[in-house]
């Protein structure tokens, strides 16, 4: 991940290439702390509204990675801590980006007629592998489960 030094100790600053200095989109804005100016003006002030938005983004990302393997939509839950992230520190607005970037060439990737052609037919050749190993069992064991166990 290119974060615009090679130098270490560097800070990546993203520049204003249109001169106006206005803002015109997300991709457009600079890297940095979006919080208010009077809380940016006094050091104490942003040092814990910075502690305050990590905190509420650590648990957002830890909701989301509890829901993983539980009911719930974990990953929109963790990018939405990572969202909460990226309105104060620039290593999350990166990682955001970057993420943002893959997304993209993933869902135009996946629009390719040939991928999706691809994709078709491996999922239905997936599907009759499971129908067979399926009806093995059911033609084998038949309906009763394995782990009844008969003789107790």
């Amino acid at each position: 991940m290119n974060t615009g030094s090679n130098e270490p100790g560097e800070v990546a600053v993203a520049s204003d290439e249109t001169g106006t200095g206005e803002v015109h989109g997300e991709q457009d804005r600079g890297l940095g702390s979006r919080a208010p100016e009077f809380i940016k003006a006094r050091r104490a002030l942003h040092v814990s509204w910075q502690v305050g938005v990590f905190i509420i983004g650590l648990a957002v990302v830890v909701a989301g990675i509890i829901m993983l393997p539980l009911p719930g939509p974990g990953w929109v839950v963790i990018f939405g801590g990572m969202a909460i992230w990226a309105t104060e520190f620039v290593w999350a607005q990166l990682v955001l980006r970057w993420t943002k970037r893959k997304v993209t060439e993933a869902a135009q990737r996946a629009l390719d007629p040939k991928v999706r052609r691809r994709n078709i037919i491996l999922t239905s050749i997936g599907l009759v592998i499971v129908g067979v190993l399926v009806g093995f069992y059911l033609w084998k064991f038949g309906i009763t489960m394995p782990w009844k166990i008969k003789d107790q």
